[in-house]
């Protein structure tokens, strides 16, 4: 399989290329910053260093094509301001769905997050107004990247991401309790999707009971 991260040096993003290229998988990661390109090569992912934030759909096109599936995983990160969350959470996001639909590769993976459908009408009350507009781009991603037909959509929602070591047993359905969930189990997961195939699926992810195979097989 040839997969494409975007965002690949992201602490999941990272974790899901070791566990594709550790089993021989082909990974191209791409990163905007260059200096992050020795960490992917030493991850066995090979890097592309390109700027989701002003990148044509051509540029992207060229690197996913021939690709067997796509994986949205950047983020704008918690340091970043309001007009970062549009251009990165949302607009790269988007970006990579049109490259992806150019260069006639299906499947599609976006990592979103638990939460965004509370900022759906606004900024909930109590909520910070930033935190607000990183779930709104989020959803807005959501919303205009499952409806496409020529793609094969994904869209997981982790509850809160922590370090602990990955206890490969998970909730996944659509309507969850927010919780939380190790990053490991996050990259686990999208592995199992890539393989399993699922498309048109909108899951919320936190530690469960469940194993990983079997949660992704239950999926409908």
């Amino acid at each position: 399989m040839r997969v494409v991260i975007a965002g690949a040096h992201g602490q999941v993003a990272r974790r899901l290329g070791r566990l594709l290229t550790g089993r021989g998988d082909t990974v191209v990661g791409i990163v905007r910053n260059p200096d992050h390109t020795a960490d992917l090569e030493a991850d066995g992912v090979t890097p592309a260093v390109l700027d989701l934030e002003s990148a044509s759909v051509d540029d992207v096109a060229e690197v996913v094509r021939g690709a067997d599936a796509v994986v949205f995983a950047a983020g704008a990160g918690p340091g970043s301001g309001e007009a970062r969350k549009h251009t990165v959470d949302h607009g790269a996001a988007v970006l990579l769905a049109d490259a992806a639909e150019r260069a006639g590769v299906r499947p599609y993976l976006l990592v979103s997050s638990m939460g965004v459908e509370q900022a759906r009408n606004g900024t909930p009350r109590g909520m910070d107004p930033v935190f607000a507009v990183y779930l709104q781009a989020k959803l807005r991603a959501e919303d205009t990247i499952l409806p496409r037909t020529a793609l094969d959509v994904v869209i997981l929602r982790p509850g809160g991401l922590t370090d602990e070591p990955g206890t490969g047993r998970v909730r996944l359905e659509h309507g969850v309790e927010y919780g939380e969930v190790p990053r490991d189990d996050v990259a686990a997961v999208l592995l199992a999707l890539l393989d399993a195939g699922k498309t048109d699926e909108v899951v919320e992810l936190v530690s469960g009971d469940t194993p990983i195979a079997d949660a992704v097989a239950a999926l409908p």
